[in-house]
């Protein structure tokens, strides 16, 4: 699977772009705020139906303009895609693939996949538990719209049941209904995101031995409110066990008027030769942990798909020592995979084949092929 060409229009700081991209490594170089990042955002906006920088679709639209545009080309073993995707200023969207209509963007998820790396990831090691659950729920539902659907009924449901803790009056009744409906929805959930931190702790560890020559082991747990639960169980069994939280929790829910206790409140555990990373881990460490998460994703896309999807190396390089360059230099030839930097003369030596080098500034790209 590759992005064959992609055209922007009225998109950042692009009014009109066509570009063909090679099947192998593509590199994005110039100066900070010329519009390398931009390039990976629309290829990402096509694989999610959304942008991994901002919630507010209508910010990629340049200033003055009613609309943006994305078309990309997808190659395909099987049958190649044609996705294009309009994004409106009053924040609406809409999208085709192969010029059939999709009713929801949601349907874009497993058309055309694809793996952000950038400097924020470190938060999924070093901060909040909000971006281990973003994590998690992103690649669970490219892998399983089930989980999806799951997911957005799931936070329908809370917010609702949110509102009628906030304007709490006595509606315990009420309160019953929902949370036998985040039992449901929650316990699918809490057994996919057990079932996703095995795989993931499988290949990561493979990975992470690699990096580290043999000296460190990753490792993952899922934690969880629902008690007695340390791997995946039978869903009714995980049902009902978050039902019994929620009534438990229930008056300090209603103390608090926030819904205290489901998926949306766990985490899950990275360690280091069996030490927590987030509070133990070095910042080499905490790099390492991110690179080995990203590079066993793309593993297990590839395990569901039958073919791996696009890597997109947002500025990454810099942030690594020469060591993790090289292993991210010498794996990317079995993809395609789409960098930005500021310069190359550190990584050029390590460079194979099936190379375009693209120089950005303000807008404009210069095309380099290397030969």
């Amino acid at each position: 699977m590759y992005v064959k060409y992609i055209e922007l229009k009225n998109y950042r700081n692009y009014k009109n772009l066509s570009l063909e991209l090679s099947s192998g490594t593509n590199i994005f170089v110039g100066d900070n705020a010329q519009g390398k990042t931009n390039i990976l955002e629309s290829i990402y906006f096509c694989s999610l139906g959304k942008s991994h920088r901002t919630n507010k679709d209508k910010e990629v639209i340049i200033w003055g303009e009613k609309e943006a545009y994305i078309s990309a080309y997808i190659s395909k073993e099987r049958l190649d895609k044609k996705i294009n995707i309009k994004i409106f200023k009053e924040g609406k969207k809409g999208a085709t693939i192969n010029s059939i209509k999709v009713n929801k963007l949601s349907e874009l998820i497993g058309t055309f996949n694809s793996v952000m790396f950038s400097p924020e990831d470190l938060k999924i090691v070093k901060e909040s538990p909000t971006y281990r659950r973003k994590f998690l729920d992103i690649e669970l539902s490219k892998l399983d719209k089930k989980y999806y659907n799951a997911l957005v009924q799931y936070n329908k449901i809370l917010n609702e049941k949110n509102i009628i803790l906030k304007k709490w009056k006595d509606k315990e009744s009420l309160l019953d209904v929902y949370d036998v409906q985040l039992s449901k929805y929650g316990a699918y959930i809490i057994n996919k995101r057990f079932e996703y931190l095995d795989i993931l702790s499988e290949k990561a560890s493979i990975i992470h031995k690699e990096i580290t020559t043999g000296k460190e082991d990753i490792g993952f747990k899922y934690l969880t409110f629902v008690k007695n639960l340390d791997k995946p169980v039978n869903l009714n069994k995980i049902e009902f066990d978050l039902k019994e939280q929620l009534n438990a929790s229930r008056q300090k829910d209603i103390e608090k008027r926030i819904s205290s206790v489901g998926p949306h409140r766990d985490d899950f555990l990275i360690s280091i030769n069996d030490i927590d990373t987030r509070i133990f881990g070095s910042q080499g460490q905490q790099r390492t942990a991110v690179l080995s998460i990203k590079f066993a994703s793309l593993e297990i896309i590839k395990e569901i798909y039958g073919e791996y999807p696009v890597l997109l190396l947002d500025d990454v390089l810099s942030e690594l020592d020469i060591n993790r360059q090289k292993y991210i230099l010498n794996s990317i030839s079995k993809f395609q995979t789409i960098i930005t930097c500021t310069g190359i003369m550190d990584i050029k030596k390590y460079l194979k084949d099936n190379i375009n080098i693209y120089h950005v500034k303000e807008g404009s790209i210069e095309i380099e092929t290397l030969d």
